[in-house]
């Protein structure tokens, strides 16, 4: 018994000095029972696991932000649908102008999917959230291509060269580019990903001077319809292409939301993700041609549209307190869907001004991609 008490009860003599408020004359201290003391002080200190939020009101406003953004992106689609149809709800008209003005919101969603991933996923590979998926030069060789038509062969020509042959050959051309340029990178000798980037702008660059010198030749009646064409605008879009579209779109949008583990680790830094067991190369490749076939499909499929992507993965980064890419990745996508029809519905209704949404948000996006670079002071 004697025993047992001497194991329950420690006695410990501090010394005045460390013993604030102590007694000077050293007398022992009692601490109680250890059972007892650890069991109380372990079960304050356990809390429920939070995930990949740091706190529960960050995983509160992740869900009350992601319910909302729904929302309102629904309802700004049943007002895209139906908001002044000159024709009685119900009739034949009505429903004929509904569909007509749906293949435009088909189009917002496959851009908004193209554009969220797209953008999410190359910050991620590249460790970098300023740098966009458009400096692989897509957008200098959508250019390029429909101003070398008009340049050699007519205004007539490029009017009729358009549908199915056109979209399946610009993305051709656009994913044989980034495949070739990733093919050199990781299977060469350079396995530099800052190199290929810095290759990828030089290429970029290239091209649109290319495009350039070929524009300042033209008459200004040809520049005016080539000025249309590059024109980044959803109503540009054919719904002739969207059964080629869409199961592209599906197919690189699943491989990219099943890669989200993965990309969790490629965060940390190639060091990190290799030592957890990642291939680090394989996944960035994987991602890479992913983020190309959804980058070739926006921009054939509705033109150039710069900062919209970088737009919105901002307001996500901002949205989400969270690491998770299970997490950013669906936040991003109805993000940019609201971004999207809030914008056309807003300026098609109460402005009129339909045909300058792609501008309004290429200047609020260029102003929130110098805000971030003037907040962090550097590239």
């Amino acid at each position: 018994m004697l025993q047992q008490e001497n194991k329950a009860v420690r006695t410990v003599n501090i010394p005045a000095r460390q013993r604030p408020g102590g007694d000077p004359a050293g007398m022992p201290i009692h601490q109680g029972r250890v059972g007892e003391g650890e069991a109380a002080s372990s079960t304050q200190r356990v809390r429920p696991p939070l995930g990949p939020f740091g706190t529960a009101r960050g995983r509160a406003v992740y869900r009350v932000t992601f319910i909302a953004i729904t929302a309102a992106s629904i309802l700004f689609t049943v007002g895209l649908l139906a908001y002044n149809n000159p024709m009685e709800f119900g009739t034949r008209g009505f429903w004929l102008i509904a569909e007509r003005r749906a293949n435009a919101v088909i189009a917002m969603a496959i851009v908004a999917v193209c554009q969220a991933l797209s953008t999410v996923c190359f910050h991620t590979v590249t460790a970098n959230r300023i740098l966009t998926p458009s400096i692989m030069g897509f957008e200098s060789l959508y250019r390029l291509i429909a101003t070398a038509t008009l340049f050699f062969f007519g205004a007539a020509t490029l009017a009729n060269f358009e549908g199915v042959a056109l979209f399946l050959v610009q993305i051709a051309l656009m994913i044989g580019l980034s495949l070739a340029l990733y093919g050199w990178l990781f299977v060469g000798g350079v396995k530099n990903l800052h190199l290929m980037l810095l290759v990828g702008i030089v290429i970029g660059g290239g091209l649109g001077s290319v495009s350039t010198f070929m524009q300042r030749m033209l008459y200004p009646s040809e520049f005016d319809v080539l000025a249309a064409r590059l024109f980044g605008s959803v109503n540009n879009a054919d719904a002739d292409l969207f059964p080629i579209a869409i199961p592209l779109v599906v197919a690189a949008a699943l491989g990219l939301l099943a890669m989200a583990g993965p990309l969790n680790l490629v965060s940390l830094g190639e060091s990190i993700a290799t030592n957890l067991g990642v291939n680090y190369k394989r996944v960035v490749i994987q991602v890479l041609a992913l983020v190309s076939v959804l980058m070739a499909v926006s921009t054939s499929l509705v033109g150039p549209m710069t900062f919209l992507g970088f737009l919105v993965a901002t307001l996500t980064y901002q949205a989400c307190d969270t690491y998770d890419h299970r997490r950013l990745l669906p936040m991003s996508i109805v993000m940019c869907y609201a971004v999207l029809t809030g914008a056309y519905f807003i300026m098609n209704n109460f402005f009129h001004a339909q045909g300058v949404v792609s501008v309004v948000i290429e200047l609020v996006g260029g102003a929130a991609f110098l805000w971030v670079i003037m907040k962090k002071g550097r590239l």
